[in-house]
């Protein structure tokens, strides 16, 4: 990972089981970043500016004064990504489908923009979409 003055996201999330999250989000076609992880986190690379650090709950509690919310009972954020087509979107959902995550709503299609969600094993949101900006309305 090279830091560059552009901005960057990284999106920490706390997990039960750190080796099940890394084998999650790897069979979604990401990667690990070796130099980023060790026995506490992992550090998940989706693109050139948006990292995934999966943390043990305990280790992710020291980075924060609240407690940590039950992510299976409750929703405080969804984190929602891109996709260059809707078989791309399709493709995204079927690989967390098979590495065992969930689809905790059915598809939305607005016509010029075509999501789904799915949720990982610990919980946490996600939207992949795809818009046709040639097809927004107004």
């Amino acid at each position: 990972m090279k830091l560059t003055n552009e901005q960057m996201i990284f999106v920490n999330l706390p997990v039960e089981d750190l080796e099940r999250s890394k084998s999650f989000y790897t069979a979604l076609g990401y990667t690990l970043n070796p130099t980023f992880s060790n026995d506490d986190g992992a550090c998940i690379v989706i693109s050139e500016h948006i990292f995934v650090m999966v943390l043990r709950k305990p280790f992710f509690e020291t980075f924060i004064s609240k407690p940590i919310a039950d992510t299976h009972a409750t929703a405080a954020v969804i984190n929602a990504l891109s996709a260059t087509s809707r078989e791309a979107v399709d493709a995204q959902l079927e690989k967390a489908l098979k590495a065992g995550g969930t689809e905790p709503q059915p598809p939305r299609d607005y016509g010029f923009m075509y999501q789904r969600s799915f949720q990982d094993p610990d919980g946490h949101l996600w939207e992949v979409a795809h818009m046709d900006m040639d097809a927004a309305p107004g």
